[in-house]
């Protein structure tokens, strides 16, 4: 008889954003002429930069040429090329990167669930709550124990590490999703000590590291002395390029990642993540990767930028309305994601509700990123302008 893994049965029956596209249609049914201003999921308006487009057709026609055609990508890490225009790009944060510790990838997302194939079931996982999901439903469906560290209003919603808390795998975020908190160079020094005295992994996720503005922030974690002894790094194109359709990300194990086998064998998680995608994964396609390579071009970089600011203005916005409401946040600096406390004692679906009855506005409960956000709500900074101004307003007419 066929048996699955019984660990599924264990979680939620919906994802969080399955569960709130759910409620939208229902209420766009019932009210099809109130049209919603959507600032719950982290979806990009902005279209791609010219450079992008303009690389991207360039390599497509490539691949309509016999002689220019491309296949699969022989080393299966990404073409040298755009690992180049990453590792170049590392150096631009202060961090050293060298390509062979690069692999690319469609998206952060992919990776962050995939990279525990290369961990034992018995590891113990430490997450921050509130916790983007993909994170602890990974672990979940792998069947292991995960243990929380409380991310709240006490510290910022930027947990540390607990010398009495003993854990093999350690997931941070930083901007963090979703509460658009940022952890400062000296924190980042005591969890890169805490992994390192544990004999721990940090797979440390920086998908938002273009948004940081304050120059004494790390843009990556490899700025920290030590990292490249604990920490796997990812990063995403999807919100500092506007690859959410068309996906490409990176992931960085560098060479200095040496564990123990069981049999007392060194092991690189470098040779193990490369034998692991080997197997299960082809890689991202050429004109993709093209595209990919323009981001970190200086004219790419200049044209992003430009996205980027549209997007942290809009992120001013919602912040300058929460200041005169008088309404507790964090996020919106350094982070494209604004952290509510939700007014007057409301639960987070109740606010949800809340919103989306009265002035049609729609956010993301907190409480679907776990316990301690609870009370709390996600708004984004990725709707057009236009549609944040007119969302702010709609705001400041109800009672709170």
């Amino acid at each position: 008889m066929i048996r699955i893994n019984e660990n599924f049965l264990s979680m939620e029956k919906n994802y969080l954003f399955i569960d709130i596209a759910k409620r939208l249609a229902a209420y766009t049914a019932a009210h099809p002429d109130k049209p919603l201003i959507r600032m719950g999921i982290g979806d990009v308006t902005l279209p791609l930069a010219p450079a992008v487009v303009t690389a991207m057709k360039k390599a497509a026609d490539e691949m309509g040429v016999k002689e220019t055609f491309r296949g699969y990508e022989d080393s299966g890490a990404g073409y040298a090329f755009l690992r180049e225009a990453i590792s170049g790009y590392y150096k631009t944060l202060g961090a050293d990167v060298s390509t062979d510790e690069i692999r690319v990838n469609d998206g952060a997302k992919s990776d962050c669930g995939n990279i525990t194939d290369i961990f034992s079931r018995d590891n113990t996982v430490l997450m921050t709550d509130p916790v983007y999901p993909v994170y602890a439903d990974s672990n979940r469906m792998a069947g292991r124990n995960i243990l929380y560290a409380d991310s709240d209003e006490s510290n910022g919603f930027a947990a540390m590490p607990d010398k009495y808390v003993r854990a093999d795998i350690i997931y941070l975020c930083s901007p963090n999703n979703p509460t658009g908190s940022v952890y400062t160079k000296e924190q980042l020094e005591k969890w890169v000590a805490y992994a390192l005295v544990s004999e721990a992994v940090i797979i440390y996720d920086s998908a938002y590291e273009a948004f940081i503005t304050d120059p004494s922030i790390p843009r990556s974690i490899y700025c920290i002395e030590g990292a490249k002894r604990c920490a796997i790094e990812m990063c995403s194109l999807s919100k500092t390029a506007g690859f959410t359709g068309v996906r490409c990300g990176y992931t960085v194990i560098p060479d200095e990642l040496v564990v123990k086998a069981s049999d007392g064998r060194d092991v690189k998680l470098a040779d193990l993540w490369a034998r692991r995608q080997g197997s299960k994964f082809n890689g991202v396609s050429y004109p993709v990767q093209r595209a990919a390579e323009a981001v970190f071009t200086e004219e790419g970089q200049r044209q992003i930028r430009e996205n980027i600011h549209y997007y942290q203005r809009n992120a001013m916005v919602i912040a300058n309305t929460l200041d005169e409401l008088g309404i507790k946040y964090t996020g919106g600096i350094n982070s494209p994601y604004i952290w509510l406390k939700c007014p007057g004692g409301m639960g987070s679906w109740e606010f949800f509700d809340y919103l989306l009855d009265k002035v049609q506005v729609v956010g993301t409960p907190g409480e679907g990123f776990g316990r301690n956000g609870c009370g709390w709500f996600r708004l984004t900074s990725f709707n057009s302008y236009e549609n944040t101004v007119e969302a702010m307003a709609r705001l400041k007419t109800l009672d709170i």
